[in-house]
This record gives structure tokens, sequence and C-alpha cells, in this order.
């Protein structure tokens, strides 16, 4: 029997163990690496070409929303099911216009995970049921080109250095981190806070975490 290859990137080890325990058990699907933060899951995907990644969103040193996108731009054929807490409106908008093909809500039933996976796999989308209509109608009105992301203004590593600059990294740490200049994260850091027309650590932290990019565990 054709066995689904998964990927599942979650910082939290005893979710994430769970998690490949539950697919394992499956005839069907097999988990063939794990993550636990978002850069690592980039790494492990070119590695292993999964046929599926569960990622959760709330990830340190890469989210699983940038992880999401760069993914999907490396790899598009790849299906990317979000698993997450939360069931904030706009969490959901900015994943599945990442390119995640499914959102399931950690609280979920253990069957609902295995029935999204099968779902993103054949090609189909999977919302959990308790989503609501509202947040739906949402995002099918937020895909038209005249609806932007706030964050869609940066580049692929200005969000990159957005987060570890609000995880409190320093410019020489994130340099060595990306394999780039300190003058280049200066560089980044310029460009990134002007974009989003902020001017002090303090203020970016907050936004990071009112958008989802870092949390507080």
């Amino acid at each position: 029997m054709k066995k689904i290859t998964v990927l599942v990137a979650e910082d939290h080890t005893i979710v994430r163990k769970g998690i490949c325990s539950l697919i394992d058990g499956k005839a069907d699907i097999q988990v063939i690496g794990e993550a636990e933060n978002g850069r690592e899951a980039i790494d492990k995907v070119v590695a292993l070409q999964p046929e599926v990644v569960v990622m959760d969103i709330a990830m340190p040193l890469l989210n699983g929303l940038e992880a999401t996108r760069q993914i999907k731009k490396m790899y598009p054929q790849i299906k990317i099911l979000a698993l997450t807490m939360y069931t904030n409106e706009e969490y959901i908008l900015q994943i599945l216009q990442a390119g995640a093909s499914g959102y399931v809500i950690k609280q979920a039933a253990p069957a609902e995970l295995l029935s999204a996976i099968h779902a993103v796999y054949r090609g189909d989308s999977f919302l959990s049921p308790n989503i609501s209509k509202t947040i739906i109608d949402e995002y099918l009105r937020h895909t038209t080109p005249t609806a932007p992301v706030e964050q869609e203004k940066l580049t692929d590593r200005e969000r990159e250095v957005l987060q570890l600059v609000a995880e409190g990294f320093t410019n020489q740490e994130i340099a060595e981190k990306l394999n780039i200049s300190v003058k280049t994260v200066g560089v980044h850091r310029t460009n990134l806070m002007e974009k989003l027309e902020i001017h002090n650590v303090t203020d970016l932290v907050k936004y990071a975490l009112r958008k989802g990019i870092i949390n507080l565990d």
C-alpha cells in the first residue's frame, strides 16, 4: 500500500511526539521526519521531500507562516496542513494565503487530523468544522488582488529578520543564524521597520505578538 509521507513541524516535543505516534499508527501514512522550528522544517523538506507537512504556526527562529511561504515557493506540489491553537481570523487568512491547503485546530479530535492529511494529499482543502462560515467568507474576500496583506510589503529575508529581532536576538546573532553580514542585517532591519512604519524594538515586538509571528510560550 502506498503511504502518504509526512513531516511534522511542532516546537513542543510532547505534542510533536503525540502527533507522530497517531500518524504512524495508520497503515497508509508514514512520518518521515520531525522539525522543532520553521528553519529546521525547511531543511527537512529539502532533504526528505515529504508529500504533506503538518505545520505549527507559532515556532521559534522561523514561524510556520514564513516556513510555509518558503516551502511553497520551492516545492509548490508539497501540501501544507496548518495545525495550531489559533482560531483568530487573521492567522487563518495569513496561513491560507501563504499556501497552506488546510487548517486544523489543536483541540480537534485525532480523526479530524487524519481526515485533513488525506484531504490535502488528494489536492482538496480542509478547514476544521469549528471555523465559522464568516471566516471562510472573509478568506474568499481577501484573496482578491485588491486586498493586500500587510506583511507582503516585506521580503522573505526581512520577515526572517523581523522574527529574530522580536525574539530578542542581536544583529550579530542574527547574522550568524542567517549566514549574512551584520551590516546586511542592519539594512534589512531598517527597511522592514520603515515599511511597517515602526520606529523602535518595543513596538516591533508588540507588532510581532499581535500578528502571531512570535508568542509568549
